[in-house]
């Protein structure tokens, strides 16, 4: 009987990898604008990495998640930045940094939404994106 070297479960792919087997099989109305996002995280600092994480693309720095696609909306799709598991002490529950883009609704303190609907929503959001994923990493490592 011939053995497979690698097989389907998750853990033996690396994290670009199960993100890369993921997107292959993601069937989504915005899945263009969910590839664009990605690119644009991913190339906004060196220092993250992906995996899939609540079912979804998550982005690490040092391990330690920061940033998640939240695909369950209608018509729309959201990534998730937050602290990881751990809860962060916030002093008055502050939002982390000042966001002068005002493209995050913030839930709490250390967590905040942003939302995407469509490719043009992506392309406007593109530049505060990339200074929020920097500041996030900035407050959060």
């Amino acid at each position: 009987m011939p053995s497979n070297k690698r097989t389907n479960s998750k853990e033996s792919l690396s994290g670009p990898e199960q993100v890369a087997e993921f997107m292959n099989n993601l069937e989504h109305p915005l899945k263009e604008e969910i590839t664009e996002v990605r690119k644009i995280i991913l190339g906004t600092n060196s220092k993250i990495t992906e995996k899939i994480k609540w079912n979804a693309p998550s982005y690490c720095v040092d391990d330690h998640d920061r940033i998640t696609f939240n695909l369950n909306g209608k018509g729309f799709f959201r990534l998730i930045f937050h602290c990881g598991a751990k809860v962060k002490e916030i002093p008055n529950n502050e939002p982390l940094f000042v966001d002068s883009s005002e493209i995050l609704e913030w839930v709490t303190g250390d967590r905040a939404i942003v939302k995407f609907s469509n490719m043009d929503d992506v392309k406007a959001k593109e530049n505060d994106l990339r200074e929020v994923v920097e500041k996030w990493i900035r407050a959060t490592t």
